[in-house]
């Protein structure tokens, strides 16, 4: 039984959902207390407690403490069953990270898999669908990974009702990467997507990053949706390269100009690229459990977050691995030592 402290680190959701990722696909059962204790909200909230349930019921898992504001669960899993799943969080909470928790795990499943998820997928505490589908979901491809995302419908904070469906093919074993380039950009373009707000808010967004990207017309797109899906507004910078995407992500809020949003999204994705790193941050924590998987591979990124730390050191007590990072003038090298190396 791995014993895990939710305190250690960042001290958020990510230590469990990486627990049971890793728990599901390596069969070690683990207990976890002090579940989530950094936030202002401690224990499992709906998408943490959905992201168990799921993760339980792929797995035939024996769970006890699966209980909203639990701050200790222990999990158990058995064999990881494909199949068709449909998971709803009820709230905001988001599609995506209960989606990451689960889609490694399949790719070690018996079977093919498909999994329809309702609740949040475009909200500023997670990475929107789109980052999945275009940055996280290319890299994994790349390493023989056969997975189809889809977005059936928007959910912005606070009303949800989002959807989400995926279809996951099993894979015996994932190829390591080597992201150190990013290589030459093919495309960018930026979108505003909003729903039962103003139009006027998706133009001043996109007037922000043409004039700070250099971008033309073609390049600024504005895409609305119907206002039942609403009210939200969502800013997505994409950046396509030889070897890699990056997604940078804006969201309208109550009180906060469209041209703040968007001035958060530029100096993101300006700072992504003033450095030369292939992988931005949040691509950088989320490739992290898929190369210990591979048992091997590195990359370079701009930002290395707590976030990042916090779980290669999950990852380490579940598998015989190490992460090293080493700080470079404008950038940072991550590489993953497997066991012989160790």
């Amino acid at each position: 039984m791995i014993e895990l402290d939710g305190a250690q680190g960042e001290g958020g959701g990510q230590i469990l959902r990486s627990a049971l990722t890793l728990s599901m696909i390596t069969g070690q059962p683990f207990r976890m207390i002090n579940i989530r204790a950094n936030r202002p909200k401690p224990g499992l909230m709906r998408q943490h407690l959905a992201a168990v349930q799921a993760s339980a019921r792929i797995s035939g898992a024996d769970v006890s403490g699966a209980e909203a504001g639990s701050l200790a669960l222990r999990f158990a899993p058995g064999p990881i069953r494909g199949g068709d799943y449909a998971f709803a969080i009820g709230t905001a909470g988001s599609c995506t990270l209960v989606l990451q928790t689960l889609l490694p795990a399949l790719l070690h499943a018996d079977g093919p898999a498909t999994i329809s998820i309702s609740g949040g997928t475009h909200n500023s505490m997670a990475p929107p669908l789109h980052f999945l589908q275009r940055a996280y979901g290319r890299v994994l491809g790349e390493m023989g990974a056969r997975i189809d995302i889809q977005l059936k419908r928007f959910g912005f904070y606070p009303a949800g009702g989002g959807e989400v469906l995926a279809s996951i093919a099993p894979c015996a074993q994932l190829r390591p990467f080597e992201l150190l380039e990013r290589g030459a950009r093919r495309h960018g373009y930026a979108e505003s997507f909003i729903a039962g707000v103003p139009a006027n808010v998706a133009t001043r967004e996109l007037a922000v990053i043409g004039s700070g990207m250099g971008w033309t017309d073609e390049q600024l797109l504005h895409r609305g949706l119907p206002g039942e899906q609403g009210p939200g507004n969502a800013l997505l910078l994409t950046l396509d390269h030889e070897h890699v995407t990056e997604v940078f992500a804006g969201f309208g809020e109550k009180a906060v100009r469209a041209e703040t949003v968007a001035k958060h999204v530029l100096q993101e994705a300006r700072a992504y690229l003033a450095s030369g790193a292939a992988v931005g941050e949040h691509l950088a924590d989320q490739l992290m459990l898929p190369m210990a998987l591979a048992g091997g591979g590195c990359f370079t990124t701009n930002v290395l977050s707590s976030h990042a730390t916090t779980n290669a050191g999950v990852i380490s007590r579940f598998l015989p691995v190490r992460f090293h990072f080493e700080h470079m003038a404008d950038k940072i090298y991550c590489q993953l030592n497997s066991a012989h190396q160790l």
